[in-house]
């Protein structure tokens, strides 16, 4: 009986089968490029918004606390947006004629609030609570960047779920004390983890709950 296939066959079904592994092997990992990419995380994106507002300006600059705008930021799931009234708490005495704050003036003479676009947003599939995190001892720049260095703001961190579960799973690494939760300039210290793991006690956390899904997943 004759050879029914031609020797090269097994060259070619070689081939055919390394060529789709290596095709499958770079679909995955542009997929993979692809999702944590600025622009599906939109991470270090510099979005346009009403007014050039900057935080560098009024944090790092002016030395304003978080909490003077950001009000219900450890009392609620919000941090809040400040109304246009906390804004012209200054700006009714200084720079009051800047063009590039007409908006906010526009705004305060005509009760019209000023329509921020949202720069740190989750699914709504994902249940946060700032005030929590808050109270257990985390920074407000562990989640959201340089905040202070920003001239105008962008999204800091991905806020995807592995980035959220490794702060979850290691809370230590990242925990800091109480009286520097608002601090823009916190640097953690060498032994971080073993002051990390005694705010760990401190703050009473239940490392069990901190990966349950029901506690993001409500």
């Amino acid at each position: 009986m004759g050879q029914i296939f031609h020797r090269s066959a097994n060259s070619i079904a070689l081939l055919s089968i390394v060529g789709g592994g290596l095709a499958l092997a770079t679909i995955a990992v542009v997929w993979w490029l692809i999702v944590w990419s600025p622009y599906m995380t939109q991470q270090n994106v510099v979005i346009p918004q009403p007014v050039p507002f900057s935080h560098a300006r009024h944090v790092e600059g002016n030395g304003l606390d978080c909490r003077y705008c950001h009000t219900s930021v450890e009392d609620s799931s919000f941090a809040g947006i400040p109304p246009t009234k906390t804004c012209m708490t200054c700006h009714s005495q200084i720079f009051t004629n800047a063009a590039i704050l007409a908006p906010v003036r526009d705004s305060f003479k005509n009760n019209m609030p000023i329509q921020w676009t949202r720069i740190n947003d989750l699914p709504d599939y994902v249940y946060f609570d700032h005030s929590i995190h808050i109270a257990k001892g985390v920074g407000c720049t562990t989640c959201h960047g340089p905040i202070g260095e920003m001239p105008i703001t962008w999204k800091g961190e991905s806020l995807k779920m592995s980035w959220c579960l490794n702060c979850h799973r290691h809370p230590e690494k990242y925990l800091r004390p109480a009286d520097q939760v608002f601090n823009a300039d916190y640097q953690p210290p060498a032994n971080q983890v073993e002051l990390g793991q005694q705010l760990v006690k401190q703050n009473d956390i239940k490392l069990s709950l901190l990966t349950s899904c029901s506690t993001c997943h409500r």
